[in-house]
């Protein structure tokens, strides 16, 4: 387990997945990240990489050959390697190998970087392209933050405000977590505030790919202590919880799940990333606490 701590926060992140395990605020006693209960959810913030969601038939279309590829990908499964760690910030590393080339056949360096200044912990997803071709992923963040913050307190006093004041629009999710083609309306107070309610995910995960807002907050309707997420280089945005958990995912993605119909082959598949032969890729997202 790797520590990360300053003044505001402490930080831990374990070689599994390079996933966040906590993120404690010190001077409030809170500790913000969902504790991974079993018997709800078992993961804290798992990163998403070589794909966001789930391929039709689980299977990635690469040069005319299908690779096994479970939803979300393989690396929340993998162990990295700590390859740099200071008291604020640390590196973790997975190359590619024989078990990663049986589900994704590039040669690559996934980095996850976690550095923390004051209240803000910074994340960022790096990809090195090893290969002789371009290579093909997608790349996304799921982290689970407890709500509501304080005991005593109820999940339905807390909202997710949005930074612009805008129309909110799902693309909805089949069974099997494809989309389907079809839209809906979320409804909003005020024009950017989203009441959180123990059925708010009955349908799955929210899930916005136009949205102006590039910053959402959790907040309570009782006090003044929030969470936000910045996410300004990750164009789509999921939002989900376990319907009846006490906690909501803010989840930004470089990438999304399969639609409806037959496969494409990787490089067609929507939202996803290329990355030219010597080439690096870096995209970040924030999380403050005030």
């Amino acid at each position: 387990m790797t520590t990360l701590e300053n003044d505001d926060l402490r930080v831990t992140i374990r070689p599994k997945g390079a996933e966040l395990t906590s993120i404690f605020h010190k001077s409030s006693g809170i500790e913000h990240l969902w504790q991974a209960d079993p018997t709800v959810w078992g993961w804290h913030a798992p990163n998403l990489f070589p794909v966001v969601g789930g391929c039709l038939n689980n299977q990635l279309l690469i040069d005319g050959k299908t690779y096994p590829i479970e939803r979300h990908g393989f690396t929340r499964q993998s162990t990295f390697e700590t390859t740099e760690s200071t008291q604020t910030h640390a590196i973790f590393s997975l190359r590619s190998s024989e078990a990663t080339r049986e589900h994704f056949p590039y040669e690559f360096e996934f980095q996850i970087i976690y550095e923390i200044e004051g209240p803000k912990l910074t994340v960022t997803y790096r990809v090195v392209n090893e290969d002789e071709q371009t290579i093909y992923f997608s790349v996304g963040a799921h982290p689970a933050f407890a709500v509501p913050f304080k005991a005593g307190e109820a999940y339905e006093e807390y909202f997710i405000e949005f930074e612009e004041a805008e129309p909110l629009e799902t693309h909805m999710l089949s069974s099997g977590g494809y989309f389907t083609g079809e839209t809906k309306a979320v409804p909003t107070v005020d024009g950017n505030r989203l009441p959180l309610t123990k059925h708010l995910f009955d349908a799955d995960a929210l899930v916005f790919k136009n949205l102006a807002s590039r910053r959402v907050t959790i907040q309570s309707e009782k006090h003044d202590h929030s969470l936000s997420v910045e996410y300004s280089a990750f164009p789509y945005l999921g939002i989900w919880a376990k319907p009846g958990a006490s906690f909501v995912c803010i989840e930004p993605w470089l990438g999304c799940a399969d639609s409806e119909g037959e496969p494409k082959p990787i490089q067609e598949k929507e939202a996803i990333q290329q990355l030219a032969v010597g080439k690096v890729f870096d995209a970040a997202f924030t999380i403050t606490i005030r």
